[in-house]
């Protein structure tokens, strides 16, 4: 098996495993980060990163507001940094994480062709995998998945201005994904199953001061329904179900974290109810040399700032622990 050696190995490049391939690489270590889509996460899909600091209004040559920067952008710059700092980024996907010997072993899916490693080896592994949008699963969502049914508001939005858009989500996704489409279509229905929305205060007041958005409060979408595209969805409200008209339905129910890596085999680590991985205040796991951050870790506040920052201690402890393991720690 063709193997390549790295002193720190970053499975995900999301915010969390881009800032970690940052700080590692500011370490002085050998870093490899392994993404199998685009450097970013889900921050790519982000409109406006308003909250993130130092994200501030900008202007454009001429003088004129431009808004802040998009997380496509920001994380654009983050991928950006992590190279200038020495990191080396490889498209491709882990299909198994073993550990033996004081070393962690990544086998990639599609290794061995056009020259490329069969595996990675490395002392520790950051994983920064995060989490994926958690689906209905009613009738009908699968069906129309791609031709009405989305996860992504600023990816599929434009191809329904004007139209009638169903937002399902009481989160930040939800709220900050309906303010977006807001500004497409006077129509935007965003239902929610509780009273009250889960979202950060400031992102929830200007949902319910929106006139082109209608909120829905206690209520599930059942089914969604159409022949070529969606003509409409089943809705219940407090025990009675009815049907509205709909052109488009975009799902925010909240995330699956992508921790299958280390769900079983020798990195095996301990996981919460959820499936998160549990780390510590260094964002060490149950393994030693193993470390989360980002969405695929327990207990966190989901947000590109946090993920940012437990990247970052994420690498600043996996060097810690490389130095420990060398014979080099300082004191």
């Amino acid at each position: 098996m063709l193997k390549i050696d790295a002193d720190l190995l970053i499975i995900g490049a999301g915010p969390a495993g881009l800032t970690a391939a940052q700080y590692g690489a500011r370490a002085n270590l050998k870093v490899m980060v392994i993404e199998r889509l685009a450097p970013g996460g889900q921050a790519l899909l982000i409109d406006v990163l308003e909250n993130y600091p130092g994200n501030i209004e900008q202007k454009d040559a001429a003088g004129n507001s431009v808004g802040p920067r998009t997380g496509f952008e920001i994380a654009q710059d983050m991928h950006s940094q992590a190279e200038a700092f020495g990191a080396s980024f490889l498209n491709e996907t882990v299909s198994e994480l073993t550990a033996e010997g004081g070393a962690f072993t990544a086998v990639l899916a599609g290794g061995g062709k056009n020259g490329l490693p069969q595996a990675i080896t490395a002392p520790a592994v950051i994983m920064a995998t995060g989490a994926i949008h958690r689906n209905l699963d009613i009738p009908g969502e699968r069906q129309f998945l791609g031709r009405g049914v989305s996860h992504c508001a600023t990816c599929d939005g434009a191809f329904f201005r004007s139209k009638k858009i169903f937002v399902v989500g009481g989160g930040d996704a939800a709220c900050d994904d309906a303010q977006y489409l807001s500004r497409l279509s006077p129509r935007v229905v965003l239902i929610h199953r509780r009273d009250r929305f889960r979202a950060q205060k400031a992102l929830a007041e200007r949902v319910l001061h929106n006139p082109n958005i209608e909120v829905r409060f206690n209520t599930i979408m059942k089914e969604i329904k159409g022949e070529q595209k969606i003509s409409s969805v089943v809705l219940e409200h407090e025990g009675k179900s009815y049907e509205d008209a709909a052109d488009a339905v975009f799902v925010f129910a909240g995330t699956v974290p992508q921790s299958s890596l280390v769900r079983e085999g020798s990195a095996q680590a301990a996981l919460d109810e959820g499936g998160y991985i549990i780390t510590d205040q260094k964002m060490a796991s149950s393994v030693p040399g193993l470390f989360a951050a980002g969405d695929v870790r327990s207990g966190t506040f989901r947000q590109v700032v946090v993920a940012a920052g437990e990247g970052a201690v994420a690498a600043h402890n996996a060097a810690e622990y490389i130095d420990r393991l060398r014979g080099a720690a300082y004191g």
